[in-house]
């Protein structure tokens, strides 16, 4: 990554745009003068690459999926109303990431309040993808997925193990559901996508990145397949259907 980002620099570009909490990092590292807008960042402010929120100086701007708080113990609620006497849930999760560590330590005290347990499957490479399905099958009887770059990238793979292992799981974007997955709770990208090329507008007219404001996610979502249920064999209830607002059939 900051070999990229060195490279991108190099050609003297207007404005950089990074989907990632890493790529803004790697970004700000790489220049303090081309004006930055990164969507889906974690916690900016524990990272270092703003001073506040509200006006996070330098030449950073963007868009934080920490604004929707309670959204990793929604994610176990919803879980529940899915798999019935569910007692273990696998989290897939890459510890490196700020926001996958800010997440577990929601749905840790979400776990303690439902009486639930989790069991942590680390997915650091895609090519740990196949032994963590295997490990989630054994040890749990659902699992929630949380965000990040390797996960989401092969998301369609990650459906297509949960399918194989027959074991329900839970986003937290939708795109997951999109491209197979079973249910998502959480941002919508696109949403958030459409927002930072506001901010890119901006700054391109004349705009100060560090005087914009860090947004944080409020847009949230809830999605369910119902294709996905039926290969799983579960029937998603009716009180999941009546409050989402994209079911795919």
């Amino acid at each position: 990554m900051p070999a990229l980002m060195a490279d991108v620099v190099a050609r003297k570009v207007d404005l950089i745009l990074t989907g990632t909490e890493a790529g803004a990092i790697a970004a700000t590292r790489a220049t303090r003068t081309i004006p930055i807008v990164a969507v889906a960042l974690g916690d900016p402010l524990a990272a270092g690459i703003i001073t506040s929120l509200a006006r996070p100086g330098g030449n950073l701007t963007g868009l934080s999926l920490q604004g929707g708080d309670g959204i990793p113990g929604k994610c176990l609620e919803l879980l529940r109303e899915v798999v019935p006497r569910l007692s273990v849930i696998a989290v897939f999760w890459n510890p490196d990431m700020q926001l996958n560590r800010i997440q577990l330590r929601e749905l840790e005290a979400a776990a303690r309040a439902l009486g639930v347990q989790l069991r942590t499957i680390d997915v650091r490479f895609a090519k740990d993808l196949h032994s963590a399905f295997e490990r989630a099958h054994a040890q749990a009887q659902a699992a929630i997925v949380l965000p990040e770059p390797i996960t989401y990238t092969n998301r369609r793979e990650v459906a297509t193990l949960a399918a194989q292992y027959r074991l329900p799981a839970i986003y937290l974007m939708r795109d997951y559901v999109t491209d197979g997955g079973l249910i998502a709770y959480g941002a919508d990208l696109r949403v958030m996508y459409r927002r930072a090329a506001e901010y890119v507008d901006k700054i391109l007219r004349g705009a100060n990145p560090g005087d914009l404001p860090i947004q944080q996610s409020s847009d949230v979502k809830l999605a369910v397949s119902l294709k996905t249920a039926k290969t799983l064999g579960l029937e998603m209830p009716e009180s999941i259907l009546l409050r989402a607002d994209d079911v795919l059939r």
